[in-house]
């Protein structure tokens, strides 16, 4: 079995994106979907930091330390892209104009809770950032996340243990393994990645899987 890589999550992410979609990506791997949107279809992406119309990560020629998404990574702009105040993006984001978010997790629940912010661990940093307002405030969530902790612990939970980001705001979990829609009928599994059974999946997921359905 092969794992799907960091750069084919982000891909595979990318291709669900619609034509003319306004979309917010997170930090961590969410950052990666811009690299690769597909070159014949315009998405809007916008960062919490007050940009809207950013493009794929730049060049060395074209890096300008000025120019940084909301995790400080360089990012280029794209024709019409623009810059706002702090409190325009919040405005964005809480008043419903973002049509997806993607995100990533510590933990997403059978019925799409999200925990993203904090590990509850005396000596974490609790680094809620603008996720609360993401995760209810765009009209789909996404998230991109390893399946299991470095620890082997998953991360896809019958019921989040840690401390909740949004309640049932997930509609789709893209991981290194598979991607999986949550359901009113529970998590389907949409995709799988090449050499891994359904059975090998569940064994590594804390909530209840439904098969792919059939075609």
């Amino acid at each position: 079995m092969k794992k799907f890589s960091r750069a084919e999550m982000a891909a595979r992410v990318a291709r669900d994106i619609p034509e003319g979609a306004y979309v917010n990506l997170g930090i961590g791997l969410p950052t990666m979907v811009g690299n690769h949107i597909p070159p014949d279809r315009e998405i809007i992406l916008q960062s919490e930091n007050g940009i809207l119309g950013m493009g794929p990560a730049p060049t060395p020629e074209q890096l300008d330390p000025e120019l940084v998404n909301a995790s400080k990574q360089p990012v280029t702009l794209l024709d019409g892209g623009s810059f706002f105040h702090h409190a325009d993006s919040f405005a964005m984001m809480r008043g419903g104009h973002l049509d997806i978010a993607v995100l990533g997790a510590f933990q997403v629940s059978a019925s799409g809770d999200l925990a993203n912010w904090s590990t509850g661990a005396p000596d974490a940093i609790p680094a809620v950032g603008g996720a609360m307002d993401l995760a209810t405030g765009a009209r789909s969530v996404y998230i991109m996340t390893e399946h299991v902790t470095k620890t082997g612990e998953p991360k896809i939970v019958q019921q989040c243990t840690y401390p909740l980001t949004g309640v049932a705001c997930v509609d789709r979990i893209y991981t290194d393994l598979a991607v999986i829609d949550v359901t009113e009928q529970g998590l389907r599994v949409v995709e799988m990645v090449e050499g891994l059974s359904f059975e090998g999946l569940q064994a590594l997921t804390g909530a209840p899987l439904l098969p792919m359905a059939a075609v």
